[in-house]
């Protein structure tokens, strides 16, 4: 009997030893490659039994040349470079891991949050300098207690950030268009309309998929109906915000600041003006980040590989396939 094929497209740690190791023992081989290109995810992927992905695009065109594939995996919760319909079309399901690091997420909003009202890079940087004193105007300089806090969406991060804000007295709102409201009220927040969670908010983060209906939802009307001087948070993903609109709030003051570990596009291109925003704090998609959470996402990622190549049901399919064909 052929020992199933498991692939790995690419990855960002040092090696692939965890998932080798399981594969190993389950009586499969993993092949990881750093793909590039179209031909070298074609070349790999189209005798695979299971694929794993962090950030090569899984297109129609490659999806369509997978003749065994049993299941696409995603590193991550995100599932944007994969062609979902495509999938659905092969029969094959794709599935993410969305639980990895919800812990590590929420924590560092709490962290951008603190330290925008807080000014903590502007006064470290001012020390660093030379300097002494507030390197801020005092109205930056406000507690939590004082202020408002909107949260769009309520899923497994956003209900998390919720219970962190919550002992900081601060009042929270929270847009969900699905989440019920007696969930919304029972941890502690108020459920409202987008429209007056924007008009309300001092600070605004949501916590949000990348689908249609959200895409570029913040962009020149929604920080426009924001309150003057309200702060942005994105860990979430990149697309949620329209940059250039962002850019333009910052720029003329109706944003106070933001906070961004997500972009569209990234790497943030190096001469892009939010690069050079003292009043922007920027990460480069880290928010996920602990050796606790990478673990848990590479285990996860080849456990639900071994699963499909042996037939078993899958977790957390996001393309509506229960079984490849």
């Amino acid at each position: 009997m052929v020992a199933p094929n498991i692939v790995v497209t690419d990855w960002t740690f040092a090696d692939l030893g965890i998932e080798e190791s399981a594969a190993g023992k389950a009586g499969a081989t993993l092949v990881g490659r750093q793909c590039r290109s179209s031909e070298d995810l074609l070349s790999l992927c189209s005798d695979a039994d299971a694929v794993i992905t962090q950030f090569a695009k899984l297109d129609a065109g490659v999806i369509e040349r997978m003749a065994k594939a049993r299941v696409i995996v995603r590193y991550g919760i995100g599932v944007d470079n994969v062609d979902l319909e495509a999938a659905r079309g092969k029969g094959i399901p794709v599935c993410n891991i969305p639980d990895y690091c919800v812990d590590e997420v929420a924590d560092h909003t709490l962290a951008f949050i603190l330290g925008l009202t807080r000014q903590v890079v502007a006064n470290a940087a001012h020390l660093r300098e030379g300097g002494w004193g507030l390197a801020t105007t005092l109205e930056s300089m406000n507690a939590l207690k004082h202020l408002t806090v909107g949260v769009v969406g309520f899923g497994r991060i956003g209900r998390e950030v919720v219970r962190r804000l919550l002992p900081f007295k601060c009042r929270i709102l929270v847009f969900d268009p699905v989440a019920p409201r007696a969930e919304i009220e029972a941890a502690g927040a108020e459920a409202v309309s987008l429209a007056d969670l924007l008009a309300a908010s001092d600070i605004v983060s949501p916590h949000c998929p990348s689908n249609a209906s959200t895409k570029k939802m913040f962009g020149e009307s929604a920080f426009a109906a924001m309150k003057d001087g309200a702060l942005f948070i994105n860990v979430g993903r990149g697309d949620l915000m329209d940059p250039d609109a962002l850019v333009a709030a910052l720029t003329r003051g109706k944003l106070a600041g933001a906070a961004l570990d997500v972009f569209d596009p990234e790497p943030i291109p190096a001469d892009h003006p939010i690069r050079r925003m003292n009043n922007v704090i920027l990460a480069a998609h880290i928010a996920s980040a602990s050796p606790t959470a990478v673990r848990t996402l590479r285990e996860s990622a080849i456990a639900i590989a071994l699963k499909a190549v042996r037939g078993e049901p899958l977790p957390n399919i996001v393309n509506g396939v229960t079984q490849a064909t």
